[in-house]
């Protein structure tokens, strides 16, 4: 028997076209105009088609992924339903998908799929994606692996992926450990499993929450700035193993001191970040005063976690060992 598959369009480059009065591309194509592209999948499995909107990936807010969330969670629960792929715009889907990753625990699968061309470009890559797509999601192999990303023939893990190029087609990748698999003649093949599921399921998220990236020269008034105004939390893509310039150490302090998480990232693409410094601003040294250190996740994901984690809990304890249990003693 064939597989049945919920297909939700969100919009992105891949329900798009040339508006000539502009001379640029813009949200066009329907979900059913996409969906006729994709010859023959018919084949293959059952298609329910879905419209949640037509966003492009800039578009998409904490709000609307949250909705996205909920609408995956009622979709996927039913019995009928072997598997969900959702169509993205490219600038937001890693966001999107780790918050799926991290919201939903389902051993059905769930598949993004995005666009790197429009429609009105030569090699429009988006129905071959989506063919790959929902090939992946109609394989057992796919159960229980958590949200994958199918994009240019690979299979790719929600948590381990980034947007790495403006242009290219494999724009997708995870830098440190490579696809889990690719697609290949109709059929998705596993080379490696992720044994790293975090499930951080919660009916709320907190929205007020900064991403920092450090640099040469910055100082606290950001950070100050930003706890006058409000935010819950903070994010630091920090330098290199985790360091940063001893004039934010200030304002890390204050907002520990006034119970707002602040987790310690890189900004360098690949690579853990860990306590190895212990002069001012060095990751000992900040993560002494209490900060928390976030892994290998990229800033974008780790403000995600940190928007969930405070959702479900503002205990300080509880928070580190979302981000640091398994991963630092």
């Amino acid at each position: 028997m064939k597989k049945r598959i919920a297909v939700i369009f969100t919009g992105g480059t891949i329900s798009m076209k040339v508006d000539e009065r502009l001379a640029a591309a813009i949200p066009a194509l329907s979900s059913e105009e996409i969906m006729s592209m994709v010859t023959n999948i018919d084949r293959i499995a059952d298609i329910e088609v879905i419209t949640f909107g037509s966003f492009p990936g800039p578009h998409m807010t904490p709000d609307r992924i949250w909705q996205l969330s909920n609408l995956v969670k009622e979709t996927i629960s039913r019995h009928e339903i072997d598997g969900v792929v959702i169509t993205h715009g490219t600038d937001s889907l890693e966001e999107t998908a780790y918050f799926l990753d991290l919201n939903i625990n389902s051993s059905k699968p769930i598949i993004f799929v995005a666009a790197m061309r429009n429609s009105s470009e030569l090699g429009y890559d988006g129905p071959s994606n989506l063919s790959s797509a929902i090939c992946t999601a109609t394989s057992d192999d796919s159960k229980d692996k958590g949200v994958l990303i199918v994009m240019n023939n690979e299979v790719n893990s929600a948590r381990e992926t980034t947007k790495t190029h403006t242009l290219s087609l494999d724009t997708f990748k995870s830098m440190e450990f490579g696809p889990l698999g690719i697609v290949d003649n109709d059929e998705v093949i596993f080379y490696r499993n992720i044994n790293k599921h975090d499930h951080i399921e919660t009916d709320h998220f907190e929205k007020e929450v900064t991403l920092i990236k450090a640099c040469v020269g910055c100082d606290s008034k950001y950070m100050q700035y930003a706890i006058a105004n409000g935010v819950k939390g903070f994010v630091i893509e920090a330098m290199g193993r985790g360091n940063v310039p001893p004039e934010m150490v200030d304002g890390i302090k204050e907002a520990i001191q006034k119970n707002i998480p602040v987790v310690i990232v890189s900004r360098c693409p690949m690579g853990r970040v860990l306590d190895s410094y212990g002069y001012p601003g060095g990751g000992k040294n900040i993560r002494d005063i209490g900060a928390i250190f976030g892994g290998n996740l990229n800033g974008q994901k780790a403000r995600i976690k940190l928007m969930l984690s405070l959702g479900k809990t503002t205990n300080y304890d509880e928070i580190k060992k979302f981000f640091e249990i398994g991963v630092y003693k």
